[in-house]
């Protein structure tokens, strides 16, 4: 039996009119999961948010400050990890941490005895916040997150910041 033309040019073209394999789609990095302590307790008021610039010489706030209940308020470790940097910065007396995964949380301003290297557990006394970085009242701490040179949201620790989704509703099978 003899194909015809046609038939035979559709059936030596089939190979290239499957359609190529789909492609894996692009992993989503999620936020975090919310496995920190507050650095303050009580649970502190946010009184400034996380927001960044867009280019990373731009002005924004890479952090957030939290409302400190009282000048010398203890801070306390959000997670473990070790004293990277204890010092001044721009007159103000600041302590790093750095944590699992290439996380570092710094804390300003807070007075505080450790050194460099000093182990720290989550719950442990880091220092005592200073007046000084919102102005005379109320005292509050502000906390910044870098996960390598990126500035991440400290709340996203502490808090389950994914948005809610609201799901149809079941079926009555009854």
């Amino acid at each position: 039996m003899k194909i015809p033309a046609c038939l035979a040019a559709l059936l030596l073209a089939a190979p290239f009119l499957v359609a190529p394999p789909l492609a894996a789609p692009p992993l989503v990095a999620l936020p975090p999961a919310p496995d920190w302590s507050w650095p303050l307790r009580p649970r502190p008021a946010v009184l400034r948010a996380f927001d960044p610039p867009a280019r990373p010489w731009l002005s924004g706030h890479r952090g957030v400050d939290l409302a400190a209940v009282h000048d010398g308020a203890r801070v306390i470790s959000p997670a473990a990890g070790t004293v990277s940097f204890v010092g001044i910065v721009v007159d103000r007396p600041v302590i790093t941490i750095d944590h699992r995964n290439g996380l570092r949380s710094s804390f300003e301003p807070v007075a505080s005895a450790l050194t460099a290297g000093s182990s720290v557990a989550e719950g442990d006394v880091l220092g005592y916040v200073r007046t000084g970085h919102c102005g005379p009242a109320p005292p509050c701490l502000h906390w910044g997150v870098r996960q390598g040179d990126d500035y991440v949201n400290p709340l996203a620790f502490v808090t389950d910041l994914r948005p809610s989704v609201l799901l149809p509703p079941l079926a009555d099978t009854g």
